[in-house]
């Protein structure tokens, strides 16, 4: 993009230089513009309303997910949790699954098995998040963590803008350059037509 921008050849005056050759210099400038102004203006954008998406999410994770406090019961050797929420908790190191009970928001009584960081034996208590229904649910994103990706989306989406003015660009002048071929074809097939001429000059 930059070559073509900066490239004397497309700017000097010569009478050599064509016109594709200044519009394909005009076309480097427009997209280093778009990608300048509409990149970050896309990226704004697309950042802001992904933030508010998410603020929405964790103000609604807040209000239907509660913290209660889960005993647990035995260590439960093998097997995959019944809290499917869990599954992959399990799987990381320092985590282990074991049966607890516990009451939901409502005082409803519940068991299940759960994944626990390592060191919970019998009778240990531990945080647990629930649902409405007490069901065992995920932690509720933290207001920092969807800043963080509503701030990743904002970049990707500016990236995505540069990236596609990149490719327009790229293919305005690879359409000029099949042009450009096409014309020293022609051009080559009408000089060939003279050779061995007298009158042609050749």
């Amino acid at each position: 993009m930059v070559r073509a921008t900066t490239c004397p050849w497309h700017w000097r005056r010569s009478p050599l230089r064509r016109r594709s050759d200044v519009f394909e210099a005009w076309v480097g400038v427009v997209a280093v513009l778009l990608t300048l102004l509409a990149g970050p203006a896309v990226g704004w954008s697309a950042g802001t309303l992904a933030h508010e998406a998410l603020r929405q999410t964790v103000r609604e994770q807040h209000r239907h997910r509660h913290p209660v406090s889960a005993t647990a019961v035995r260590s439960v050797p093998g097997g995959r949790s019944t809290e499917s929420d869990h599954d992959a908790a399990a799987d990381r190191e320092g985590y282990h699954r074991i049966v607890a009970h516990w009451r939901g928001p409502d005082g409803t009584a519940r068991s299940g098995t759960v994944s626990v960081r390592q060191g919970t034996g019998p009778g240990d208590r531990f945080p647990l998040w629930t649902d409405d229904r007490g069901r065992v649910s995920a932690r509720p994103m933290a207001p920092r963590t969807a800043a963080v990706h509503a701030v990743l989306a904002g970049f990707g989406a500016a990236l995505g803008t540069g990236g596609l003015v990149e490719i327009a660009r790229r293919l305005v002048v690879w359409r000029l350059l099949q042009r450009r071929y096409a014309q020293w074809d022609r051009a080559w097939e009408r000089a060939g037509h003279t050779w061995g001429r007298a009158d042609a000059g050749s």
